[in-house]
């Protein structure tokens, strides 16, 4: 873990949290007062955990949670009254936010920050498969559009604009959607 951010109207205690967090994890910590601060240190950032400690001054912390999960890939640790905790964990533990009572036990915290670790690294890892996933796919259309283009005007069929496609590829030594991007500049208007 290298960026927290801690959210709490309270500065003694996100002072006290960052200083319990830092014992275990040396991280860089940024405090955020309220929902609106936190919202704009997220823009501007990528972190890896946050800290939701509510009450905050201009909301509650459970719209933040719930914006943050779906919007990045930040583990959210929503810390809450117990009397709150069956309403709030019904609303927000679909998305993947913890929820842990106050006041806090650190052993509890400490659990609950490495599983939320462990459960963003699987999801960066899903993030990772999708992007290859989605690239190729892209140079599937490419070659594919590349492919109708030769079909079109060279009279072609599908099998010898393939070939041709993969000879081209291997002797310039270049990808197949290098080519393909090639030939449509030459046969697309």
């Amino acid at each position: 873990m290298e960026n927290l951010l801690i959210v709490s109207s309270s500065e003694k205690s996100a002072k006290s949290l960052g200083d319990l967090i830092h014992t275990v994890y040396p991280c860089s910590i940024i405090h955020a007062a309220n929902g609106g601060n936190a919202r704009r240190q997220i823009a501007q950032k990528d972190f890896d955990l946050m800290i939701i400690n509510t009450p905050l001054s201009d909301e509650v912390g459970m719209d933040l949670a719930l914006t943050v999960t779906t919007k990045t890939t930040t583990g959210v640790i929503l810390l809450i009254k117990p009397e709150l905790s069956p309403n709030v964990c019904a609303k927000v533990e679909n998305y993947g936010v913890m929820v842990v009572e106050k006041p806090i036990n650190r052993a509890t915290l400490f659990q609950a920050i490495r599983l939320l670790n462990v459960a963003r690294n699987r999801l960066l890892g899903y993030k990772k498969e999708t992007v290859k996933l989605e690239n190729q796919i892209a140079e599937m259309r490419l070659v594919d559009r590349a492919k109708g283009a030769l079909i079109k005007c060279l009279n072609m069929n599908e099998e010898q604009a393939h070939k041709y496609i993969l000879k081209h590829a291997m002797d310039m030594r270049m990808t197949k959607a290098e080519v393909a991007q090639n030939i449509l500049k030459t046969y697309e208007y």
